[in-house]
């Protein structure tokens, strides 16, 4: 059963787009949270906001080893999306299913046309 607070979370996470840039980032490879901060015209202040909205929702994790603050992506943290997408996928799949079935049956009762080789 799907969590759906979780779910919640993670979707609130990534709506905002410096918090997708950064999940982006972190695909690459863990990051420290000044590197990760280079490209963005804000406060180092900020992005620690955002990286701490992507590890309260369990799409990131942060180290911290001496002075320096690592980050990177926990995969198992994406696993409640995937799991939501793979069931609405599932139920589109499955109706249009259904529906090239009907209308296949369709195509073979639907008698021939009368257009072909009258004239007028």
């Amino acid at each position: 059963m799907l969590n759906l607070s979780d779910l919640d979370s993670q979707f609130r996470a990534l709506a905002e787009p410096t918090r997708r840039s950064i999940i982006e980032r972190l695909g690459r490879g863990p990051a420290t949270v000044s590197s990760l901060a280079e490209p963005y015209d804000m406060s180092l202040a900020a992005i620690v906001q955002h990286l701490k909205v992507l590890e309260d929702s369990g799409l990131i994790r942060t180290e911290k080893i001496g002075r320096v603050r690592t980050c990177q992506i926990v995969p198992a943290g994406f696993q409640v999306i995937a799991d939501w997408i793979a069931e609405r996928r599932s139920l589109v799949e499955k109706r249009l299913d259904r529906l090239g079935v009907l209308l296949a049956e369709l195509e073979t009762n639907v008698p021939p046309s009368n257009d072909e080789g009258q004239s007028q």
